[in-house]
């Protein structure tokens, strides 16, 4: 999707006019276009038109002009999707001779990606469109463009249109049928081709909560904080301190990644070590993935809270990281697509926003590329309680991901130890209103009960949890600082992903691999015995319709990190 265009929606009613008439093109253009295959014309597997266009229910207000520029991202589609099914559930499987033998980017070109033809066929294509190639690459299977809309229409054979938004006080745009091509090939997805839903970050202010809820701010946390920042908030160490509690793991070696729609003000994160009275000491890049600005300046009406927030949280908990790197775009194809390809390859991610998508298996190819290379993916699970169709679940409930919720931490001391948690009354779960099938990790004699009321069909979340509450510290927009005025399961995500770090470093010492995804791996683990040493089961406090109960329940998942989830992982 994109910041100011997201992705497609609603199911298509099958093969247009347009495409039954394209399928007679002569073999003489499909030889002009390079063509793989016999020529005719090419429909684009995910779907692009979203519901209130379709059903009619967001009035059209007008269309594009044809002169305006548009930038966008063309997704192909992964060769032998069966075969890749097949290796990514080998190697997430600890009984599969595959496990864990991860493939690197250009391995997972040579078996899974477009060929080269195909790849230099649309590039063609979209060339002799009037559209200008910006970049994307073979590896990261997409082509990003930029052109005007009346070359866009073309290339695609939509028109672009302007709808009054159902919901929201906007105007926004979107095609006015599902596009194909001339190609003799489908494309997976053309990603900027509307803007109905902007992408949020996942964190919440304190006032705004109380506001909504009707109470005062002092009364939103009922605890003194055990923090060691200013007014007993806590830092990103404290996290590292309340769920791991070591020294000698620090992150060496590893690469982290943080999923980003806007840059930051890298003066934010120097103005929150220097009042804590700590030293970063982790290299952070800012890598622009199509083009998008890096920098945030709040003079310019942006906000880094989360930018600067993601930061802290992973850096506190893998201080010794070798690289930081967020990965910033305004579309989630070609942010997503870096991260695949980039290096050195970010091992553990962390994404803290969210979006409704319009079609929920966009970003699947890469998820599953990102499986089959080692690669952990987390995504926080929302600060606006069970999921629905209204409450955005998205990118948490895809099957492919690690979701994170929230809980309410509180430690020994300052600095010190983990003392107790509860379930944060914010955190994002529930059943996937997208309705993803249930993995079969989750379909585990054990897993689902009636006690945690989970679905035996759909994909259920979160998977894990961490302290989400409105206790932590934090500096954005060149502004004062804050203490215990920010919450969310945003904070969760990126500690999350930090912690694998630290597992992938003793994983490399002990002579083994990275984790990867996890969830083929700890689901069957937390239904024996070894459940309580691994994770702290969060059986106290509700989130919306669910309740957290012992084991897991869809307010906090399995719970919260152990040390001992560490050495667990790395065998």
């Amino acid at each position: 999707m994109n910041r100011t265009a997201s992705t497609g929606t609603d199911l298509g009613n099958g093969v247009s006019g347009l495409v039954r008439k394209t399928c007679a093109l002569s073999v003489a253009i499909a030889l002009a276009f390079g063509a793989t295959a016999a020529a005719q014309a090419a429909e684009v597997l995910t779907h692009h038109v979203r519901d209130a266009v379709s059903g009619k229910t967001a009035a059209q207000v007008g269309s594009l002009a044809a002169n305006q520029v548009m930038s966008l991202d063309v997704v192909l589609p992964v060769r032998d999707q069966a075969g890749l099914d097949a290796f990514v559930a080998n190697v997430n499987n600890p009984a599969s001779a595959s496990y864990h033998q991860f493939l690197t980017p250009a391995q997972f070109t040579a078996r899974f990606g477009p060929t080269q033809s195909d790849y230099d066929n649309v590039v063609r294509y979209l060339g002799r469109n009037g559209l200008t190639i910006t970049g994307g690459s073979r590896d990261g299977m997409d082509v990003q463009v930029r052109g005007p809309v009346a070359a866009v229409e073309a290339a695609f054979n939509v028109k672009m249109r302007t709808y009054q938004h159902p919901t929201e006080n906007r105007v926004f745009f979107s095609p006015d049928r599902e596009p194909t091509t001339a190609l003799g090939i489908a494309l997976w997805h053309v990603s900027g081709l509307d803007n109905y839903s902007l992408p949020h970050p996942l964190y919440v202010k304190k006032s705004d909560f109380a506001k909504a809820n009707g109470i005062s701010p002092e009364a939103v946390v009922s605890h003194a904080t055990t923090g060691s920042g200013p007014s007993a908030s806590f830092l990103g160490s404290d996290m590292r301190a309340a769920y791991y509690g070591g020294t000698a793991l620090t992150g060496a070696g590893q690469n982290l990644g943080l999923f980003e729609y806007e840059g930051t003000d890298l003066a934010d994160l120097t103005t929150y070590y220097k009042n804590v009275g700590q030293t970063n000491n982790v290299p952070v890049t800012l890598l622009s993935t199509d083009g998008t600005s890096t920098a945030c300046l709040y003079k310019s009406g942006c906000d880094d809270t989360e930018q600067t927030l993601d930061m802290t949280q992973a850096l506190g908990m893998a201080p010794g990281l070798s690289s930081l790197v967020m990965y910033i775009g305004s579309t989630d194809t070609a942010i997503i697509s870096s991260m695949t390809t980039h290096s050195p390859l970010p091992t553990t991610i962390g994404c803290s926003w969210g979006w409704t998508p319009a079609d929920p298996s966009t970003l699947d190819p890469y998820f599953e590329k990102m499986a089959a290379q080692g690669q952990t993916f987390f995504a926080a699970s929302g600060d606006s309680s069970t999921w629905s169709r209204r409450n955005e679940a998205w990118p948490a409930d895809d099957a492919y991901v690690i979701s994170v919720g929230g809980t309410d931490l509180v430690t020994a001391s300052a600095g010190g130890a983990w003392k107790s948690e509860t379930a944060w009354v914010d955190s994002g779960g529930g059943i996937s209103p997208d309705k993803i099938a249930i993995p079969s990790w989750q379909k585990l004699a054990g897993v689902i009960n009636t006690s945690n009321k989970g679905s035996t069909t759909l994909r259920n979340g979160p998977d894990v949890s961490a302290n989400a509450n409105f206790t932590f510290y934090t500096c954005a927009d060149q502004t004062t600082c804050q203490a215990n005025a920010y919450g969310g399961t945003s904070f969760a995500a990126p500690m999350w992903a930090a912690f694998i770090a630290l597992v992938n470093q003793q994983a490399i010492a002990n002579g083994g691999t990275r984790v990867g995804n996890f969830n083929a791996t700890i689901y069957p683990l937390n239904i024996t015995s070894s459940y309580g040493t691994n994770f702290h089961d969060i059986t106290s406090g509700k989130s919306g319709s669910y309740t957290a109960v012992t084991g897991y329940d869809l307010v906090t998942g399995w719970g919260s990190p152990q040390a001992a989830l560490i050495n667990t992982l790395a065998q």
